[in-house]
């Protein structure tokens, strides 16, 4: 490692504004001072830094809360560093069990495959191709003997492995852990050793997974690597972590409108949040924001909507962003229908007499992914036929050409019949 007292004052300079970047929605360094001293390093040598973030391929979909430890690979890029994207083909047959009160259902290689070039295809609209590696890592792991696995696990203690607060939880429960959720974390550290990992990053509740890369690193001869946690960011309920399951996220795959529009409904007090860790703001912006919003001179309303613009951007491009806007100000602040509804064929065969029941409606028009999402809508009072709410899930509803299903807020269809 280069000494501090061998750079120069522009050197110094540069490693303090990296170290500014870096620490911009942190939460903790493990050490900071280890990880000052390789961004030295970096800027003494030209060599960059080889910045690691694993994904575990269980969900195809990416959502805002999983951009904010890619914002943060994207600074490391922007500073002139490399990352390697670890697709974790052979770790996702396992399921990392963080969090979890029970064993998880392992995957099959298909469906890894499948969730990983989903994965890759949406990374991208973050991170720069030419400054990122993609491995998986049954690469090292597949071809290990048995005897290189016995090895490994020798390299940490039971007593260790119950340290983290799941497993100690389901132990003193009397949940049911297997041994192969210990080989978990074991794997996620080896990757680590396998590619001389400089720098690995995750969400808070990684820290456990993260710093066994470094246990294992020192183990096996290696220099250790940093690790960096970012925040889990709240979902949309303003309460629980951003999460699929629960409803509350933004996907970045989803349509330009919906993306809009849910992000209309972020909680004020969240705002500065999704700002600092889920977008490209400067930190003077931020700061200027914060200010605008403290003083009363920026309304939430407005900072709210160049949010949702800012996301729709991100992820679809600016003329999308604009088309997106002028459809919520249309449809919601004008309380308009807008005027490009989808047009949704309805086959006559699934009519009887004219009739057809809403469920199977709002499924076959694709307005909703299945019959209980549906029933779900309609129980909320979220499905209205030529803007007229329909009250009863059970209800075969009449339907005719150019009737206007709306589904919530955003989804819109115009109905055809063949």
């Amino acid at each position: 490692m280069v000494k501090w007292e061998a750079l120069t004052a522009a050197q110094q300079q540069e490693v303090e504004r990296q170290m500014e970047v870096i620490r911009r929605g942190v939460v903790e360094i493990v050490p900071e001072d280890e990880l000052k001293a390789k961004v030295a390093n970096a800027v003494a040598t030209g060599k960059p830094l080889k910045v690691k973030l694993g994904l575990d391929p269980s969900a195809p979909d990416i959502h805002v809360g999983h951009t904010v430890v890619l914002h943060k690979l994207r600074q490391f890029q922007q500073l002139g560093h490399d990352v390697q994207l670890i697709i974790g083909d052979f770790t996702g047959r396992i399921g990392d069990p963080t969090g979890k009160s029970e064993t998880r259902k392992q995957l099959s290689e298909e469906d890894v495959k499948r969730n990983a070039e989903t994965y890759q295809k949406q990374i991208y609209k973050l991170l720069d191709p030419a400054k990122t590696t993609v491995y998986y890592n049954s690469e090292w792991l597949g071809p290990m003997s048995f005897a290189e696995v016995v090895t490994l696990s020798a390299k940490v203690t039971v007593a260790r492995m119950l340290e983290r607060d799941d497993f100690t939880k389901r132990y003193t429960t009397g949940q049911p852990i297997s041994i192969h959720e210990f080989f978990y974390p074991l794997m996620q550290g080896y990757d680590s050793v396998a590619l001389e990992s400089d720098v690995e990053l995750g969400g808070t509740d990684q820290k456990f997974n993260l710093l066994m890369g470094r246990t294992l690193q020192k183990e096996y001869g290696k220099a250790t690597q940093a690790a960096i946690m970012t925040p889990l960011i709240e979902g949309l309920d303003g309460v629980n972590k951003m999460s699929k399951s629960l409803g509350n996220y933004i996907g970045i795959d989803e349509e330009p409108n919906e993306i809009y529009g849910k992000s209309m409904s972020i909680p004020d007090e969240l705002m500065p949040k999704y700002y600092e860790l889920a977008t490209d703001m400067t930190n003077e912006e931020l700061q200027a924001l914060r200010e605008g919003l403290a003083d009363g001179s920026k309304h939430p309303r407005d900072a709210k909507m160049a949010l949702a613009r800012t996301f729709v951007r991100m992820y679809h491009g600016e003329e999308a962003a604009a088309a997106a806007e002028q459809h919520f100000v249309t449809v919601f602040q004008k309380r308009a229908l807008p005027d490009d509804i989808q047009e949704a064929e309805v086959n006559s065969s699934d009519l009887q007499d004219g009739r057809i029941g809403i469920l199977k409606l709002l499924t076959s028009i694709g307005l909703q992914p299945s019959t209980s999402e549906a029933k779900r809508s309609v129980q909320q009072g979220a499905v209205r036929i030529n803007e007229e709410k329909v009250e009863d899930w059970s209800a075969e509803i009449a339907v005719a050409e150019g009737d206007i299903i709306q589904v919530g807020k955003r989804k819109f269809a115009k109905l055809v019949l063949r």
